[in-house]
């Protein structure tokens, strides 16, 4: 009941295919350009069937029943429109790093991450493993086009809106790495200023006053 799109690379090029058809329940298709990360996530949105939608970067790693830890938790709290597992940083010795969770386990009401956002000015989870309602996504209209951080401010819209649950499993390994886009120099220029348009979607939807009707 749940879809698993990766990240571009998955989409852009073919040499991903046999790799794929190693596993039945998974589509591949190539575009065959740069379409930029929100704007693939946004085209596998649309190819999109089941309920529920796990997004994942390419260079991390789902740990065995992490999916279905996400899928058990949708059903067992009915209202919740997102769930964020724990992650272990893996180092590139393979050696894994615990996090300490910022918020969490267990349900977290709307407003909550916004405000941890305003206190602490930091995103409280990691957002490459969310897993949520595609209905809801596809209602915020999918990831941002930010050339950075389009997860965090899709994350910080569905959070200000709708109730999620933090699991306390350990789900996925955020990998460490010197290839990361977040460690490039060319990275960091536009941060101050994504930043400011993460906080601006959180202070323009409480001035709409908009919420998000539970399932």
């Amino acid at each position: 009941r749940s879809t698993l799109f990766p990240y571009t690379t998955l989409f852009r090029s073919e040499r991903w295919a046999p790799v794929i058809e190693r596993f039945p329940f998974a589509r591949y298709a190539a575009h065959g350009t740069r379409l930029g990360i929100a704007s693939t996530r946004n085209l596998g949105l649309t190819r999109v069937s089941g309920e529920l939608v796990q997004s994942l970067d390419c260079d991390d790693l789902i740990l065995p029943g992490g999916l279905a830890t996400g899928i058990e938790a949708f059903a067992a709290y009915p209202h919740i429109h997102w769930v964020s597992g724990q992650a272990d940083d893996q180092l590139p010795d393979a050696t894994r790093v615990p996090w300490e969770p910022y918020i969490g386990p267990g349900i977290v009401e709307p407003g909550v991450v916004g405000a941890f956002i305003e206190e602490r000015n930091m995103v409280p989870i990691a957002c490459p493993g969310l897993m949520m309602r595609t209905a809801t996504v596809r209602a915020l209209g999918g990831w941002a086009a930010n050339p950075r951080w389009d997860d965090t401010a899709l994350f910080v819209a569905l959070a200000e809106l709708a109730p999620g649950y933090v699991t306390p499993e350990v789900t996925w390994l955020y990998r460490q790495h010197d290839g990361q886009t977040s460690r490039q120099s060319g990275w960091f220029p536009l941060r101050a200023e994504l930043w400011v348009s993460v906080r601006q979607r959180i202070n323009a939807l409480r001035e709409v006053g908009l919420r998000v009707a539970c399932p």
